[in-house]
Formats: C-alpha cells, structure tokens, sequence
C-alpha cells in the first residue's frame, strides 16, 4: 500500500473517532476555565498529510523515512484563548494533565522578524481515548496541540491558506513583506490587549 492508502485507512478508522474523544476530554478539562474562546480538535486531513509526508529537506532528501510513525500532528488540538497571558497559563494546566514529549514556543529566528508565533506541546495519548477494538497499527501515539491567541490564529490560518496550498506558486519577496507585516500587526494588536487586561485586572 502506498503511505496515502496507510494513512486514509487511519484517518477513517482511528483518527475521527480519537480527535471526538479528545475533544471532549479538553472541553471537560477546561471547563470554567476564564477568557477562553474555543477548544477544537481535528485530524490532519489525507491532502495535508501526504503533502507533509513527501516534504523534503534542503539537501533535497526526503523528510521522513516512515512518515506514519514520525509525523507527530496527526491529530491537532487548538486552545484559543484571549490575551497573551493567558497561554502559559493554560500550557502549565495542559502538562498537569498530559505526558509531554515536547513544548515550546514557536517564535521567528530574531526579534526583527515577525512570522508565527504559538505555543506547541506533543503529548501522549491517554489510553482512555483509544478504543480496545481499534488495531494498534494505525493509532497514533501522540498529538499535537497548539494554544494561541485569538490575533495569533487568525494570522495563522490566513498565512496557511496563502502560503502553503499544494501547486500554488512561491510568494514573491514582496508578498512575504506583506505578510510579515500583517503578523506584525497581529503582535501589537495582542500587547496592547494584554497589556489594556492587566491594567484593568489591577485596578
């Protein structure tokens, strides 16, 4: 079978079913929880997997060697959530709940650049979320899970739609400029927010 075969017999089977557990699980764990928008869960979809999956690095070799196993955002979750302040917030409420492989922020290389900004976590599976009929072979062992901002999602969203549709054409040097300035707005727009919350949260 060939890795799309693999994976669409995943994504039908396991991944659906999962990602609705999941985002139960997170809905209950935050529930009551202040100044949060939404909280989704989705299985990357088969176009966007095989497109990952065939990636190459700048030596032009293949990315994965065993994608099924290596790509770890088969199942996304999203946090979304008002103010700057409050994703690390929910990120230490995140790792009391879940094992984490890994968290970071997701910055631009330097402070003169602007790009995405977002808080990432790859967490475990709780084996409560996997159904005991499910073959093995095709769940995954972890998700990814992403908190943001409101200004930081949109951003997101957009610059993906834009960006990195399969086929599309390179942006050109000019429309990276306008897209980093766009995040730019984005960024100030969420310290000004930020930083007008606190204010009013110590008054």
């Amino acid at each position: 079978m060939t890795v799309e075969a693999d994976y669409r017999a995943r994504y039908d089977t396991t991944l659906f079913p999962i990602a609705e557990k999941l985002e139960a699980l997170l809905q209950d764990l935050f529930w009551g929880q202040p100044r949060i928008d939404r909280i989704s869960t989705r299985p990357k979809s088969v176009d966007r997997f095989v497109g990952k999956a065939s990636a190459l690095t700048n030596e032009g070799k293949q990315k994965y060697d065993d994608p099924l196993h290596q790509i770890q955002d088969q199942i996304g979750a999203r946090i979304i959530t008002f103010y700057k302040d409050d994703v690390h917030r929910i990120s230490d409420e995140v790792q009391r709940y879940f094992h984490a492989i890994e968290s970071k922020d997701m910055l631009p290389e330097n402070e003169w650049e602007f790009g995405y900004f977002g808080n990432h976590h790859v967490l475990m599976l709780q084996q409560d979320l996997i159904d005991p009929a499910f073959d093995l072979k095709l769940v995954p062992f972890c998700f990814e899970l992403q908190i943001k901002t409101l200004f930081q999602h949109a951003w997101s969203e957009a610059n993906h739609d834009l960006g990195y549709k399969p086929g599309q054409q390179p942006l050109e040097s000019d429309e990276l400029r306008q897209l980093a300035f766009t995040s730019a707005q984005a960024w100030g727009a969420d310290r000004v927010f930020n930083d007008l919350f606190l204010k009013r949260k110590s008054q």
